[in-house]
């Protein structure tokens, strides 16, 4: 029998350079499937000279329902965007588009559901109501994350990155949505990790293998670990392939909780679902079941 060929009646993908590894396929497909909707989601390599090539290819074809978007391309697609949503503009980066009506109505909205992906997979973990936090990384996930500890209601925030002065706009970010930002390098990330109760790394995969390292020959040094009586001391590890990541078997080893990260994107994918389905959306804790049985997480 010959398999049928017939396209999609609606696309959508996620983009970005590396993006074999992604998991986003998987999740998004078995949520459009569940949703009865028809409509193809693909992993699409793309470099930045292509970028705006591939943007307005979207634009242009109505059948597009929209793409997410991952490194290297979350700042530079928003100047592509017609609109922006809630929020968007000042964190300067998104990892969703949204492609809404036809011809001359066509447009494109820009929208960042990293947001979302942190707050309710931390919260997952019972992270509880922290008043202060710490962020690896300098990069645009760090200013999804600084967002979403402000949701969170965290007053302070310590970011630790390898080019302290780059990171600059994430004290901006902070001081806009009425958190207390500390910039430091990375040499102080093992020490400050020791004594956080709620740390967001948002280093590229390996990005903290030697801070774990790090961490560990520190906890012996002081002969303590990262044990509480009280709230549990969170990591959330967005780095995802190769799982468990070194840090995450560090902190794991000092009776930290660990949050994967595949949870932080099973959480923003279901934003975007929300946004490519539109009416078709419907029953969310069904949709988040069968997305986790496409990536063999525990259903919700």
């Amino acid at each position: 029998m010959v398999p049928d060929q017939t396209p999609a009646q609606y696309r959508a993908g996620v983009i970005g350079q590396p993006i074999a590894h992604s998991k986003s396929p998987l999740l998004h497909s078995a949520a459009y499937a569940f949703l009865g909707l028809d409509c193809s989601y693909t992993a699409i390599d793309t470099s930045p000279d292509s970028l705006k090539d591939r943007v307005a290819e979207v634009r242009a074809n109505p059948a597009w329902r929209g793409l997410s978007v991952t490194m290297p391309h979350k700042a530079a697609s928003l100047p592509l965007m017609d609109e922006l949503g809630p929020g968007v503009a000042e964190l300067g980066v998104i990892n969703t588009v949204r492609a809404v009506g036809a011809g001359q109505q066509r447009r494109l909205i820009g929208y960042n559901t990293d947001i979302d992906g942190i707050v309710r997979a931390v919260r997952h973990a019972g992270a509880g109501s922290p008043k202060e936090a710490l962020v690896l990384g300098g990069g645009g996930t760090a200013s999804a994350a600084v967002a979403a500890l402000a949701r969170m209601g965290v007053e302070r925030a310590q970011i630790c990155a390898r080019s302290p002065q780059k990171a600059e706009s994430l004290a901006e970010l902070g001081r806009r949505l009425g958190i207390a930002v500390k910039l430091s390098g990375f040499s102080e990330a093992a020490e400050l990790c020791g004594s956080s109760s709620l740390v967001i790394s948002t280093l590229p995969p390996h990005g903290a293998d030697e801070l774990a390292g790090a961490l560990g020959a520190a906890a012996a040094r002081d002969d303590a670990g990262l044990r509480s009586d009280s709230d549990p001391r969170v990591l959330l590890d967005v780095a995802y392939d190769p799982w468990p990541s070194a840090l995450a078997r560090a902190w794991s080893s000092l009776g930290g909780v660990i949050v994967p990260g595949l949870e932080m994107l099973l959480y923003q994918a279901v934003e975007q679902v929300k946004l490519f389905a539109g009416d078709a959306f419907r029953e969310e804790s069904a949709v988040i079941n069968v997305m986790c049985d496409a990536v063999g997480a525990p259903r919700r």
